[in-house]
Parts: C-alpha cells; structure tokens; sequence
C-alpha cells in the first residue's frame, strides 16, 4: 500500500462518517434531506472513482469511496422515497 492510498482512504472515511447521521436522521424524520441532484451526481462521481483507483491499484481506497458511493445512494434514495 503506499502513502496516497493510505491519505485517501483517511479523508474518504471522514467524508463517509458525516454521512451517517445525515442518513439516521433521513431515516428518522422519513425526510429526504439531500437535493436530488446534489445526491445523484455524487454517488455517480463515487462510483466512476471507485473504478479509477483500482486501475491505479488503490485498491483500499476503492473498496472506502464504493461504500461511500453506497451512502450517497441511500441518501438519494431517500429523498425519492420520502418525497418531501
């Protein structure tokens, strides 16, 4: 693993760990609470770069921005689902 892995991977889990309330509290309130575009051209931009870093053989940092990518969706899904 070399060091861009590592530093990627370290700011790609800070990003996704402020996602997680922001999808427990779209779960609680049954409101999506993200923009439906703002959501969707994330979660498409994460999953694009999770395919990019397993060509440059960042392989953990594909694996952390595919479950961030994952986070994004949920939140887009939530706010199609709760249509608020």
């Amino acid at each position: 693993m070399i060091w861009q892995d590592i530093v990627i991977s370290v700011i790609i889990i800070a990003f996704a760990y402020a996602l997680v309330p922001q999808i427990y509290q779209g779960f609680k309130q049954k409101r999506g609470l993200i923009n439906l575009q703002t959501s969707l051209i994330t979660s498409i931009g994460s999953y694009i770069l999770a395919g990019v870093y397993l060509t440059l053989e960042f392989y953990f940092s594909a694996v952390l921005i595919f479950i961030s990518a994952i986070l994004w969706t949920i939140l887009f899904l939530q706010k199609i689902i709760y249509k608020n």
